[in-house]
């Protein structure tokens, strides 16, 4: 019965079928609001009946239809977390913090202590996992359920092995939604921040990664999600370079404990994006042509890194590489957007140095790294380019021990309003890391 466990799913999502109708409890899929709306209780939107209504007078719930049809003639099973059982947890991590990481740590473990919840607002490369590890392990000797939630699934892909080294005794399991392992319980999981729709009060610590993040920030169906998976007493943890709004507010009215670290961890700042006018470069492109200004940059960088070109539209990444190409002919580089199918192995190859230039849509924004690179925003002043995008993206550079000259350029034809955010924020946060003693002032 452990896969019932926390759990809240329909009984065709579980292998014996006897069972469950034997011990699960039934519960509702979606309740009545009024007369005339109804909300799904699996992701919390409430739907206009006369839109939902199907041909045998049930109601289906049309938001959260990805991982299987929910309506009115179904019931969710589920089980209560068993009681949580103090016990020995190997932990195998020989690492060291930094002051700065050292105090988040600290507070995050004092957090999980008082079951309060906590949000950690570190830069970019910071090491936000390696200050999660001690309370982690806290959190498992005494028994609790420990989930680690990212909206996307490169993220997830990379935290998984990272924590499993970490505690290579303890059974782990990565869920999303392209997996191929069949689903067990487990005390500690890494998932996509959509698996957490199949949960029901499971969580003591529920740590959610990026959470300014597409597709989980300003997403109601995913913060009911996060809500309806932990436990009435539990710790939730937010992890972001860049908080949201919400949070932010919440922080100032003293009803969010948070935690700031201005810092990397090898005690350089954060590299300031500079700016460069790159007339009407969205027209060169199109018509097979690259902007001047692009090229000056891609050859004075590529003479000490590797260098990542942010692009905005797969269309223009397409007619870029036909043009770099064109002038760079013996440097060898590809280009990479979410709908390529051979993603994850362009991701490695950068990583392996068999490429030196890498076009790329803000797929890559976070959650990779890479060593030795420059990094180019072409049309920084995009809409598609927000302030914590652009923030993210002036990350991807130094975030490594050694210190290789990286640079980050934002070439545009119209300084755009996320443009200025995003280096402001960037100098703010190295002000303070100067000031708390946590960088080193060049």
């Amino acid at each position: 019965m452990q896969e019932l466990w926390g759990r809240k799913i329909l009984k065709k999502e579980v292998d014996d079928i006897e069972l469950v109708e034997e011990h699960g409890q039934k519960l509702s899929t979606m309740q009545e609001v009024n007369e005339k709306t109804i909300q799904c209780l699996r992701c919390g939107q409430i739907q206009n009946k006369s839109i939902v209504q199907l041909c045998n007078n049930h109601y289906f719930c049309p938001e959260c239809i990805q991982l299987g049809r929910v309506d009115t003639s179904q019931k969710f099973y589920h089980l209560s977390e068993p009681i949580p059982v103090q016990r020995t947890v190997n932990f195998a991590w020989e690492g060291k913090l930094t002051e700065g990481q050292q105090a988040v740590s600290n507070d995050l473990l004092a957090s999980v202590k008082e079951n309060e919840s906590r949000m950690i607002w570190a830069v970019t490369g910071a090491g936000k996992t390696e200050m999660l590890f001690k309370t982690i392990h806290h959190s498992l000797e005494c028994g609790y359920r420990v989930g680690i939630a990212s909206p996307r699934v490169d993220v997830c892909l990379e935290l998984f092995p990272r924590i499993q080294a970490v505690f290579p005794d303890e059974p782990m399991i990565l869920l999303h939604g392209k997996m191929e392992e069949q689903y067990h319980y487990t005390k500690l999981l890494v998932c996509t921040t959509h698996q957490l729709l199949r949960f029901f009060q499971a969580f003591d610590v529920l740590i959610i990664d990026e959470v300014d993040a597409f597709p989980f920030v300003d997403n109601p169906l995913l913060q009911y999600a996060v809500k309806q998976a932990i436990k009435k007493t539990s710790s939730l943890i937010y992890l972001t370079a860049t908080p949201t709004k919400e949070l932010t507010k919440k922080t100032a009215k003293n009803e969010l404990q948070t935690s700031i670290l201005p810092a990397r961890y090898h005690r350089r700042a954060l590299p300031v994006p500079r700016t460069k006018w790159c007339n009407q470069w969205q027209k060169k492109i199109k018509k097979g042509n690259a902007p001047r200004a692009l090229l000056k940059k891609i050859r004075t960088l590529g003479n000490k890194n590797d260098v990542l070109i942010f692009c905005p539209s797969i269309s223009l990444m397409e007619n870029l590489k036909e043009t770099i190409e064109k002038k760079f002919p013996e440097v060898p580089l590809a280009c990479v957007h979410s709908q390529d199918p051979e993603r994850l192995e362009k991701v490695m190859k950068m990583r392996n140095k068999k490429y030196r230039i890498l076009i790329t849509s803000t797929i890559l924004e976070r959650g990779v790294t890479f060593d030795g690179v420059s990094v180019i925003v072409l049309g920084a002043n995009h809409a598609v380019f927000g302030t914590s995008a652009l923030v993210q993206i002036a990350g991807r550079v130094d975030r490594r021990k050694e210190y290789t000259a990286g640079e980050v350029w934002f070439l545009h034809d119209g300084c755009s309003k996320a443009m200025k955010g995003a280096i402001k924020q960037i100098k703010k946060m190295n002000a303070l890391g100067i000031e708390r003693g946590l960088i080193d002032e060049m």
